[in-house]
């Protein structure tokens, strides 16, 4: 790859400092970080632009140099890219939809299986020096999640990769999707509302978009069972965070899995990080070391195939 191309937040992917960047070309410039001014300024003479969920408005895109023809998202999600900016400046925008599947489908595993046996409490227990659950008897909730319904709202990759892992631990599965499916392997496709009543874990695989923010509010906790546990590892805004720490404060479902938050990071005095009934993370599902390395390489791939004439994983054309 011997055109320009500039990688403008590299410490979002290499924060460790342990990537091999030589896939991309001799030709890579690599910076740390950018502001705007700085990405227009480095993206001079530059074919492609790749970033990692940075902010790219329309007015950024808008302002690009000629050069510009490529703007590669290394990542699944590109709400932070304004695409009709792009479509007007005639910007392919493409993403790499698959590189942490399993890798994200393993924490939605781990959560199930830490909520069901109220791992973080008890935990958070032997930290405060309180040894009950040995010397007297166990006195958390410990449910097994064999026979257990989970409903998996967004059976892409990643759901699907979920399914795959919680069938082998004999979960029965009900899915809700944008396009009516009829069922298949196991699975019992259903309408959101249906899911919600009757999942007694719930985990979220969609895209952030206008019609999919918030869609998990105060009204739709409130169809939930009150022994339900929520699992998000997609994007935070699909919840409303004030009604889902009121529903966890009130009893209105039992808990939650929290790998992403609507603000990101919680502000230092966000309820989430002290409440007994939820697993927060620090949005690591994709940053395992190897699932980083993963997520570079096919992003050099993804550049190598536009620059061959053959675009892949193209989102704008």
């Amino acid at each position: 790859m011997d055109r320009k191309i500039v990688i403008v937040n590299a410490e979002k992917m290499d924060y460790d400092h342990r990537l091999d960047f030589s896939a991309m070309g001799a030709r890579a410039e690599i910076y740390p970080d950018s502001t705007p001014q700085e990405i227009l300024e480095r993206a001079a003479g530059a074919e492609v632009l790749v970033t990692k969920e940075l902010p790219v408005p329309g007015e950024l895109i808008r302002s690009l140099p000629e050069s510009v023809k490529l703007i590669c998202e290394a990542g699944t999600g590109y709400n932070n890219i304004d695409l009709d900016a792009c479509r007007e400046r005639g910007i392919m925008v493409c993403n790499v939809p698959s590189y942490s599947t399993q890798r994200v489908a393993h924490t939605v595993i781990m959560m199930i299986l830490n909520l069901s046996s109220s791992m973080g409490k008890q935990q958070r227990m032997l930290f405060e020096g309180n040894h009950d659950n040995f010397t007297k008897r166990l006195t958390v909730e410990h449910r097994e999640v064999n026979g257990k319904t989970l409903g998996i709202v967004g059976a892409g990759h990643i759901g699907r990769e979920v399914i795959r892992v919680a069938q082998a631990m004999d979960m029965k599965i009900l899915a809700s999707s944008r396009r009516q499916r009829e069922d298949e392997d196991g699975i019992h496709f259903v309408s959101l509302e249906e899911l919600l009543r009757e999942s007694d874990y719930v985990s979220l695989h969609c895209p952030l978009t206008e019609g999919t923010r918030h869609m998990i509010d105060g009204e739709k906790l409130a169809m939930m069972k009150p022994t339900a546990f929520l699992i998000n590892t997609a994007r935070g805004a699909l919840i409303d965070e004030k009604a889902l720490i009121a529903a966890l404060k009130n009893g209105g479902i039992a808990g939650a899995g929290l790998d992403v938050q609507e603000e990101e990071p919680p502000r230092e005095d966000s309820p989430l990080y002290t409440m007994d009934n939820v697993i927060l993370t620090p949005h690591m599902g994709w940053r395992g070391l190897e699932t980083r390395q993963r997520l570079l390489d096919l992003t050099a791939e993804n550049i190598r195939a536009y620059m061959d004439g053959t675009p892949k994983n193209v989102i704008v054309q």
